[in-house]
């Protein structure tokens, strides 16, 4: 695939990011869609390695030789078809996947693989500013009515595979708008919301409804959502933060990282005039060392934060794969996101112990190093954000109104078909599998919609499953 000889003669160039000095006076993107005679050239490093490990590496089995070949001889629009006939949201992808495609890249074992995101995103902004992404509604209608709990990648997807089978989808979502957390929990300078709104006015436009303000659970119960409908799908995430229990975690200016991103994406969004959690001037500590905690330091930047440190419990990984961490598993290696290289200090293997205030406001934090515990070292702080992961789904209204059965984390127990213990009621994503990648709520989605379809027909299934080529329309 691509030029026999191109990972040889082009080094891996990945698109570039707009000056730190820019960037940091807004919230549009970081990342530039790279141009396309470099994206040519990059693809055009898609070695003929025989086995495409990064196909099985992606967990949408998306065909990534296939299509790096197709954009190395310049036929893009036939490298969005095949893009598109496994992925549902390749602009989604594109920007947010950690790329365990890249990760499982032959050319990664000398740790230079295929910008294969990079790629993704190239093909797919190029099939929207060409036109080629139109919304094509089904041709028959099957009579059968699903309700989708949950605008997430996880409930675009399903909505968007059982409507191109035909099924009436009807997606209902709490929040004022849809997205999930890839609108109110991501922030724009990853991803702009204009991402989102187009993507949403394609499915619109196929048939797909989308009911905003709807808490489900509430009104209507889910039990009336199941009477009402041929079949439910649960796509509601995995909301639960972890909390900080330590002494002090009342004190005022202790804030959990999705309110502080929510608040400031619905401000960028203009669903609110100001955030109540804004740091301008402050001196901010985020525990917590992953893309969330990440997240919060990109906006802390941009608000005008005085001073930002990033906590994590852990030591700081190696520079290099261990001996314990072979190609092609994903490298467990040291990162630097966009957010870390635009400033902020990283401590790694630090314990809290307690915070300490007053007048019931936050003044310090305390803690230890993780190997040298009998030193206390205190930190002053006036905003404590804490980014230290997410528990699973809150499922006490589906469990009680409708019975699902829970697996031992506390998540919705599915079976080989994503079928919950309640005939009818499937659930895929994060609710399912705990806090996970975008492309895993795709995935799962896809196939639990492959199975409810074939469930509804009382046949085989019309949809693909994944990594199948699906009919372009």
């Amino acid at each position: 695939m691509g030029k026999i000889t191109g990972f040889m003669e082009h080094d891996r160039l990945v698109p570039l990011r707009r000056p730190i000095g820019e960037r940091l006076h807004d919230f549009r993107e970081v990342d530039a869609t790279g141009d396309a005679a470099a994206t040519r050239t990059q693809a055009g490093r898609c070695m003929d390695c025989g086995v495409p490990f990064c196909t099985q590496g992606c967990p949408l089995g998306n065909p990534i030789p296939d299509f790096a070949d197709l954009v190395h001889r310049d036929r893009w629009r036939d490298a969005y078809r095949k893009l598109a006939s496994t992925n549902d949201f390749p602009e989604f992808t594109g920007r947010l996947c950690p790329a365990p495609c890249e990760a499982a890249c032959v050319l990664a074992i000398d740790k230079a693989p295929v910008t294969i995101e990079a790629i993704e995103r190239a093909i797919a902004e190029r099939a929207f500013a060409e036109g080629w992404v139109v919304p094509v509604p089904p041709r028959v209608r099957t009579g059968k009515k699903i309700a989708i709990v949950g605008s997430g990648p996880a409930g675009l997807a399903a909505a968007a595979q059982l409507n191109r089978a035909g099924h009436t989808t009807i997606i209902y979502e709490a929040a004022a708008r849809a997205g999930g957390l890839l609108r109110y929990g991501i922030p724009d300078f990853k991803m702009e919301k204009s991402v989102i709104d187009r993507r949403l006015a394609i499915l619109e436009a196929e048939g797909v409804q989308l009911r905003y303000g709807v808490t489900v659970g509430v009104e209507p119960t889910w039990a009336q959502l199941r009477a009402g409908h041929d079949a439910v799908v649960i796509a509601v995430g995995a909301n639960r933060p972890r909390d900080l229990d330590v002494p002090g975690r009342d004190l005022d200016g202790v804030v959990i990282a999705m309110d502080y991103l929510t608040e400031q994406n619905q401000v960028v969004g203009g669903e609110r005039a100001a955030s109540a959690h804004d740091v301008r001037g402050k001196r901010v500590i985020i525990l917590g060392g992953g893309d969330t905690g990440s997240d919060c330091l990109g906006t802390a930047h941009r608000q005008g934060a005085a001073h930002v440190t990033q906590i994590e419990l852990m030591p700081a990984p190696a520079t290099e794969r261990g001996a314990a961490n072979p190609w092609p598993a994903w490298p467990l290696v040291f990162r630097t996101s966009s957010s870390q290289e635009e400033g902020g200090d990283r401590t790694f293997a630090f314990r809290t112990t307690r915070l300490e205030g007053t007048d019931g406001k936050l003044t310090a934090l305390v803690g230890v190093r993780v190997d040298d515990p009998d030193v206390e070292i205190r930190l002053e702080v006036d905003t404590l954000i804490l980014a230290l992961g997410f528990l699973g789904p809150s499922t006490a209204p589906i469990v009680d109104q409708l019975g699902v059965t829970l697996d031992p984390r506390g998540n919705i127990a599915v079976d080989g078909r994503y079928a919950t213990s309640v005939p009818g009621v499937y659930c895929a994503g994060d609710a399912h599998r705990g806090a996970s990648l975008i492309v895993w709520a795709i995935a799962e989605a896809r196939e639990l919609a492959r199975h409810l379809d074939a469930e509804l027909r009382n046949g085989p299934a019309w949809l693909p499953a994944l990594g199948q080529d699906q009919p372009f329309r």
